[in-house]
């Protein structure tokens, strides 16, 4: 092992450790206080520890570097320390000490340098437009970890790349992971609070009675931002795994995002540096910011960022692009609660829910997209929200007091599990409802993985400390409950046919191509006009395929969806299409098939209670000036 290190003048950029040759290495650090500092050098020999001081001429401001020559680095782990104190860099890119996961981490963590060429080939930006998105959260342990799952590597980075056909034959094309960068998962017990008030500070944490250490499955902590989770990786190399699960996934063309949660302790300079390092370094192409204090103008505007979706609560789009400018690729997006409620209260047939439900399916705006979902990794999965109308964290170990207690569910009669097929049945349409709402909004939709299958997690919605099939999905699902998984990747795919179900710009509900009807209009019992108030529950919302174009060349068909979340059958009037196009049905929340039937509708829709209808144009339009039935058609 070296002893013949030479200590030389280091650069203050970039933090952490940079190989810069074959027997070199750069160190820099932030290191406050008047105590010596410097790095621990630990041979992976087993030979004594190096402590090797920075010395005052070797800062600038409040960055210490130096330049170490003569050592492998790969034959050392290390870390700074201040006096007494051990610390673990922020800037690694690989942890040790936490390989394995839910095992207490003793002694302290330490970092490594594995830089190592990567051969990315022809991978670049699939920069996918957030109008042709849709978007699948996952856990990289749940998704795999169930033996059900039937790849090699469960639980793993290259356990999602063995579901890519899944992926594939689903028509998702991101997937969000739920933070995947290195965090201490084995903690002390803590009790999390979540109410209406605190919607922008979900993650408060409270101090709880002496507990024995348990699980932090979620990780919405402090992390070690620059390493991948060496616990989610089946091999030595973390940083390589993900790498090639990345390049697959974008072969078949999936995008990949990443959840960070950033505390307010986190400085908002450290937050840049790490986004700028995982774009540029792992090629992701979206980022979900979660936590407060997060420099979102900063963060918008930097030019490395630019083609790289972006989520967060909300924007100052008057500061990042001004009052009118458009950006040529639209990479920021709104992810709030705001579509999940309305909907979910229109789903149980709240009054008083119309006007809400009908501006969450147009909202689309111009310079930032919206994520719309109706459930997400905290709450109710969908399957739940149709059970339950209460939560049951018992669980979780804080008397069933942790969670939110609202959640806009129904549980259709009866909580929890039923035998009742007429409940079990009303459940089911009720599912095929949500994911029509979600899927036939004009925003992006995000599903949470094995909602399209039915997971359940028994009504706990705060689930952040269980490790076991309250989170792992099931995958004997996908055949159990086959029919609704073939519906929602019927539905997925009648979205991603049609351009005009998912626009890039907000619809204007006006003729502005002089086409003869508008981009959208809604109709109620007599087309062309609808009812607005408290108890109305129904309307019909029709799509004219003018305005947007298939394959850039034809015009796309019209599109009439029929919604009725009311407990009684409710009609519905048809506008009438221009000569030679007729109404038929394609898609049926009461009815699981989704082939058309072949039935003309002309007029009216009967539309059964508590359902949605998708309703299509057949037929070839005839040409300008021929009679047809005695209409003229143009």
């Amino acid at each position: 092992m070296e002893r013949n290190i030479t200590v030389l003048k280091g650069k203050p950029y970039p933090l952490g450790m940079t190989v810069t040759g074959k027997r070199e290495c750069n160190l820099a650090a932030v290191l406050q206080g008047k105590e010596e500092c410097g790095v621990v050098l630990y041979p992976k020999d087993g030979s004594d520890q190096i402590r090797i001081p920075f010395g005052n001429e070797n800062k600038v401001g409040n960055i210490y570097c130096m330049k170490l020559s003569g050592i492998r680095v790969r034959n050392f782990a290390y870390n700074f320390y201040a006096g007494e104190e051990i610390i673990t860099d922020p800037y690694a890119k690989q942890i040790l000490g936490n390989e394995k996961w839910g095992e207490k981490v003793d002694p302290e963590l330490c970092a490594e340098d594995l830089s190592e060429d990567f051969d990315w080939e022809e991978d670049t930006p699939l920069m996918t437009p957030l109008c042709d998105s849709i978007i699948y959260q996952l856990h990289v342990r749940g998704f795999t970890k169930h033996p059900s799952s039937r790849v090699k590597k469960k639980g793993t980075f290259a356990g999602i790349a063995e579901k890519i056909p899944y992926l594939k034959t689903l028509g998702i094309t991101a997937v969000e992971l739920m933070p995947a960068y290195e965090f201490t998962e084995l903690e002390s017990a803590k009790r999390s609070v979540f109410g209406m008030a605190e919607a922008k500070n979900r993650y408060m944490e409270l101090p709880a009675e002496s507990k024995p250490p348990r699980i932090n499955y979620w990780g919405f902590k402090k992390g070690y931002y620059f390493a991948p989770k060496a616990s989610y990786s089946s091999t030595k190399s973390p940083s390589l795994e993900f790498k090639c699960m990345v390049k697959a996934l974008h072969e078949s063309g999936i995008e990949v995002i990443m959840q960070f949660y950033f505390p307010k302790e986190i400085r908002q300079g450290f937050i840049l540096e790490v986004l700028k390092y995982w774009v540029y370094e792992y090629h992701i192409d979206g980022v979900h910011l979660l936590g407060d204090s997060i420099p979102t103008t900063l963060v918008a505007t930097y030019p490395l960022l630019s083609n790289t979706k972006l989520f967060y609560y909300g924007f100052n789009c008057h500061e990042i692009y001004g009052s009118s400018d458009v950006p040529a690729y639209k990479n920021l997006a709104c992810y709030q609660d705001d579509f999940l409620y309305d909907m979910r209260r229109y789903l149980k047939g709240d009054e008083d829910m119309l006007g809400a439900v009908l501006a969450q399916l147009k909202k689309n705006p111009a310079q930032t997209g919206v994520v719309n979902y109706i459930a997400n990794y905290e709450g109710f999965t969908l399957a739940d929200l149709v059970c339950y109308e209460r939560k049951h964290n018992e669980a979780n170990g804080e008397e069933d007091r942790d969670g939110n207690p609202y959640n806009a569910s129904w549980n259709c009669g009866v909580e929890g599990k039923s035998k009742k097929k007429t409940i079990e049945a009303l459940r089911a349409k009720q599912m095929r409802n949500a994911m029509m709402l979600l899927l036939f909004a004009q925003g992006t939709p995000m599903i949470v993985a094995g909602d399209e299958f039915g997971h359940s997690k028994d009504g706990n919605n705060n689930s952040w400390c269980q490790d076991n099939e309250v989170n792992w999905l099931n995958w004997n699902q996908t055949r159990t409950n086959k029919e609704f998984l073939d519906f929602v990747k019927a539905a997925i795919t009648l979205r991603r046919s049609h351009p005009i179900l998912h626009k890039p710009d907000e619809l204007t509900m006006m003729d502005f191509i002089a086409c003869g009807f508008p981009d959208l209009s809604w109709h109620d019992r007599e087309a062309w006009r609808l009812s607005i108030d408290r108890i109305s529950r129904e309307a019909g919302v029709m799509y004219c395929g003018c305005y947007a174009k298939v394959d850039r060349q034809m015009d796309d068909d019209f599109f009439y969806i029929a919604y009725n979340m009311h407990w009684e059958e409710k009609e519905l009037a048809l506008p009438q299409l221009k000569g030679g196009l007729h109404w038929e049905k394609v898609m049926d929340s009461a009815d699981a098939s989704t082939a058309s039937d072949g039935e003309i509708l002309e007029k009216k829709i009967m539309v059964p209670a508590r359902s949605i209808q998708i309703l299509k144009s057949f037929g070839k339009p005839v040409k300008e000036g021929k009679k047809v039935e005695g209409i003229t058609a143009f």
